[in-house]
């Protein structure tokens, strides 16, 4: 059997007719429409009144707009203004951040170089380390771009570097043991890319072990400069000038009368 669904109707789901917050709601409107009314009637007539002071404050009001488009543009402007000063602030920074870098260079390449202390000994380094330590004796004398380039198909070349006048540098490092020199052969082979490969204008072998009668006559035939353990340590120690200065002292002499 079904069962009946009584459904509510519209009145009963309002709820019950409360005249007293009917009539409060419609006296409030009034209130206001009134209100309003009368401050309009009031303004108005106060403006016929006094059409001097209407003009004054409506002037008034076109002056404060005025004044707040004028910020506005005007902040707009300082803030265009700050924009480019903070530009040309930066700019003058890295300016004068470059010019004292370049003034460091230029004195690293006119001050005396620094000696070590205690004399190195370059013949206990591995061949890396000595490799490192060649193209740091290049950097302390001027080749502020002495690297080293050794490794697998290096053709012959360790370090590479740009002397202070300009000319190219090949270095190739020996590290050997005293029983242990450069020959003949390990001189041909680096004779055979220093100038054709790598271009250089000075060919420098340096190793620790010396070098052989024979590979001394070919590098003299093929004007590679060779220093041994003496002229390294001579070199290191401050006690005789840069290779490439040797190659300008030498030549110097050969020329003279």
């Amino acid at each position: 059997m079904g069962i009946t669904i009584r459904r509510r109707s519209v009145h009963e789901r309002r709820g019950p007719f409360d005249l007293r917050r009917t009539t409060f709601g419609f006296a409030l409107i009034a209130l206001i429409l009134g209100g309003g009314g009368m401050a309009l009637r009031a303004a108005w007539r106060s403006a016929g009144r006094h059409p001097v002071a209407a003009v004054l404050v409506i002037a008034l009001l076109l002056v404060a707009a005025l004044l707040v488009l004028r910020r506005r543009r005007r902040a707009r402007r300082i803030a265009e203004t700050v924009t480019d000063a903070a530009y040309g602030i930066v700019d003058a920074g890295i300016a004068e951040l470059d010019a004292a870098a370049e003034a460091a260079r230029e004195a690293r390449r006119t001050e005396p170089p620094e000696i070590a202390a205690h004399p190195v000994d370059y013949a206990q380094l591995d061949p890396y380390a000595f490799e490192e330590a060649v193209a740091e004796l290049c950097r302390r004398d001027g080749c502020a771009d002495a690297e080293v380039v050794g490794g697998a198909g290096d053709l012959g070349a360790d370090v590479m570097a740009t002397t202070p006048d300009g000319r190219r540098l090949v270095v190739q490092c020996k590290r050997y043991g005293p029983e242990n020199r450069a020959g003949s052969q390990d001189l041909q082979r680096f004779g055979g890319t220093c100038y054709a490969v790598h271009d250089a204008d000075i060919a420098l072998v340096v190793s620790t072990g010396g070098f052989t009668e024979p590979a001394l006559d070919y590098a003299e035939q093929c004007a590679i400069l060779c220093y041994g353990p003496e002229e390294l340590a001579a070199w290191s120690e401050g006690g005789a000038p840069p290779p490439w200065t040797a190659v300008e002292e030498q030549a110097a002499g050969v020329s003279a009368p």
